[in-house]
């Protein structure tokens, strides 16, 4: 008896493992410190990272400002080590304690996921913010409806119905959160053809072709990339504006691969073909 159910647990095992349709979401973060991750903050050079703003406490990465006299506009971005095109990426999030002194009224319960960004190394050193796209996270007063998972973008440009979109920000359709409770956000990003955001389950914005262009940023030593340049793929990063926030759970869904049905590790979801990542079984010789 024993023996059947070995061999019946390894058949579905096997059959588990070459589900073609099962997601393989992979963690960006260890739990326990921030390998893999490097901080970018303002005035400070890349790897930097002053004041212990970025930590891990309790296997969750943090952002606190208890060294900090004055937050003196010194935003600050942590940014995990590859690039991404194709892909999902989602996390837990929550806004705790009170803002940093003398942080601007606008960041208060703000922070946000950077993506389609520049890497680290190539930010001035006195640049506040990366070209990317910013998801904007933002918790509520209390009172007023403030949504979350917006858009901002520092430097770019997107469209939006087929027209370009050239103010700052603009608001999603999702639901306010106050308080310190934990607040679940994904994006879904399609190289430069669609970026949709998604607050608790819910689709609450999307647009198209990311773009280099725009303004609201600063203290760049070199300017990058192109005005009109899409933006296909990039860094992710997560944001310090001056209010302590927590992140957790932080994963991401690949969704560049092997699209050949007779590789290994095909996967059904992939959406972007990458052939030279198909694995396929030896032949047997006779």
């Amino acid at each position: 008896m024993i023996k059947y159910i070995a061999i019946a647990l390894l058949v579905c095992f096997v059959a588990r493992a070459q589900n073609p349709s099962e997601e393989k979401w992979e963690s960006l973060f260890n739990g326990k410190d921030l390998s893999g991750w490097t901080p970018k903050i303002r005035n400070y050079p890349s790897g930097e990272n002053f004041g212990n703003t970025f930590r891990v406490e309790d296997g969750k990465i943090v952002v606190r400002y208890d060294a900090y006299d004055v937050f003196n506009e010194r935003f600050g971005h942590l940014f995990y080590k590859n690039p991404y095109g194709y892909y999902r990426i989602r996390l837990d999030y929550r806004f705790v304690g009170d803002q940093a002194n003398q942080g601007p009224g606008w960041a208060t319960r703000n922070s946000g996921i950077m993506i389609h960004g520049q890497a680290p190394e190539t930010m001035g050193k006195n640049q506040d913010f990366p070209v990317s796209i910013e998801v904007q996270l933002l918790g509520g007063n209390g009172k007023d409806k403030r949504t979350t998972c917006n858009l901002c973008t520092p430097g770019t440009n997107v469209e939006m119905n087929g027209k370009l979109f050239t103010p700052h920000c603009i608001n999603s359709t999702s639901e306010t959160f106050h308080g310190d409770q934990w607040v679940k956000a994904e994006v879904r990003a399609l190289g430069d053809s669609l970026i949709e955001h998604i607050s608790n389950g819910k689709l609450v914005l999307s647009y198209q072709k990311p773009q280099i262009g725009g303004g609201n940023v600063s203290g760049q030593d070199v300017i990058f990339g192109q005005k009109g340049q899409l933006l296909t793929q990039g860094y992710i990063s997560l944001q310090s504006e001056s209010h302590p926030v927590e992140f957790r759970n932080i994963e991401i869904l690949n969704l560049e691969g092997c699209m050949n049905p007779s590789a290994s590790n095909y996967k059904s979801y992939f959406i972007k073909s990458k052939p030279e990542d198909c694995v396929f079984a030896k032949k047997k010789k006779k």
